[in-house]
C-alpha cells in the first residue's frame, strides 16, 4: 500500500468536497405551488425569496395559503436535496480505501 499516494487521494477528495459545499452554499433552487402561484427561492440553505400571486390570497380561506406555502417551501427543500446528492454523490463513492468497505 502506497501511502503518499492513497494521501494524495484523500486530499485531492477533501479538495473537490469543499468545492462542491461552495458552489452548494451559493447555489439558487426554487420550489413552487398552485401552478406558480406561491413560490420560495432558496440560496444555499437560506430563504432568499418568497412570491405569492394576488390569486393565492383568499382572506375566507387563509389554510389554503398555509398549504400553498407548506408545499411551495417542501419542494424547494427537495429541490436542494436534489441537487446536493447530485453534486456530492459522486464524492461519495468516488474513492476506495483498502480495508474500508
Amino acid at each position: 500500500m502506497d501511502m503518499n499516494k492513497m494521501m494524495k487521494q484523500v486530499q485531492k477528495m477533501q479538495a473537490e468536497l469543499a468545492k462542491a459545499q461552495e458552489e452548494l452554499a451559493l447555489a439558487v433552487v426554487e420550489g413552487s405551488s398552485g401552478g406558480g402561484a406561491v413560490k420560495v427561492e432558496f440560496t444555499g440553505q437560506e430563504v432568499s425569496q418568497v412570491s405569492i400571486a394576488p390569486e393565492a390570497v383568499d382572506p375566507e380561506d387563509p389554510s389554503m395559503l398555509e398549504d400553498l406555502l407548506r408545499a411551495a417551501f417542501n419542494d424547494g427543500l427537495r429541490a436542494q436535496q436534489a441537487l446536493a446528492s447530485e453534486r456530492l454523490g459522486p464524492l461519495a463513492g468516488g474513492m476506495s480505501l483498502p480495508g474500508m468497505h
